[in-house]
């Protein structure tokens, strides 16, 4: 992507997100029908989960990202894979981040605790810190192949508790609501609740590229400084 197109794209994305979020704020506060609750702090908490449930599917992505590209860089050793596996980590994990803060402010006023060790919040929490001890391993590792082979393949390992967190709540028995988009009785959301989730969903989605877009720039920005700064080092 030239710089031109990449400039274009970012300007697109962020116009739409300028426009999308506030409808998404809209439609989680205003338009959706609440939901049936003991009292009205739960049920203005489990508007959280639609912001929730979107934060979380594109970490899922985020992290499937990187499991390919690492793969893609074991195979072919170009810098640009390494690259968006290490965009798309740090971007996963800001997303997990944002999953494991609203779960458990959607959690207290619902099961009246912050947090409990059940199978998808701790496989939920695990997922978050393999993809933290990723960016700690590139952090304190010097620049360079070992780094990048060593990142990789904990890019790909901790991509195994992705399906573990989706299929933690069928698996076990578990506090956590059953997946909303699964089917059935317990998964079934009505139109608007639907509507509104994919929506989020997409707005998270745009957010997730642009993020990625910016990362990836700095990411050839750096590159570029550091060669020019080994021919100088090397002229010296």
């Amino acid at each position: 992507m030239t710089k031109k197109n990449s400039s274009l794209s970012f300007y697109i994305m962020a116009g739409l997100l300028l426009v999308l979020v506030p409808i998404s704020l809209y439609l989680v506060f205003n338009w959706v029908p609440p939901i049936k609750a003991s009292n009205p702090t739960e049920q203005t908490a489990q508007r959280i989960f639609y912001y929730h449930v979107a934060s979380a599917w594109n970490g899922f992505f985020a992290f499937f990202v990187v499991f390919l590209a690492s793969i893609m860089y074991l195979w072919k050793k170009e810098r640009k894979w390494e690259n968006i596996a290490v965009a798309s980590a740090e971007v996963g994990t800001l997303f997990m981040t944002i999953v494991l803060i609203t779960g458990p402010i959607w959690a207290k006023p619902t099961w009246g605790i912050w947090w409990t060790w059940d199978a998808r919040l701790t496989s939920s929490l695990v997922l978050w810190l393999i993809y933290v001890a990723y960016l700690f391993l590139r952090r304190y590792l010097p620049d360079g192949t070992r780094r990048a082979n060593l990142s990789a393949v904990v890019g790909i390992i901790g991509f195994v508790d992705v399906p573990l967190v989706w299929y933690s709540i069928r698996w076990w028995e578990t506090q956590h609501p059953s997946a909303v988009l699964a089917g059935g009785k317990k998964g079934s959301l009505a139109p608007e609740m639907l509507f509104t989730l994919l929506f989020c969903v997409g707005v998270f989605t745009i957010l997730y590229f642009l993020l990625m877009q910016r990362r990836i720039e700095i990411a050839k920005l750096e590159d570029s400084i550091n060669k020019q700064y080994k021919e100088w080092e090397t002229l010296s």
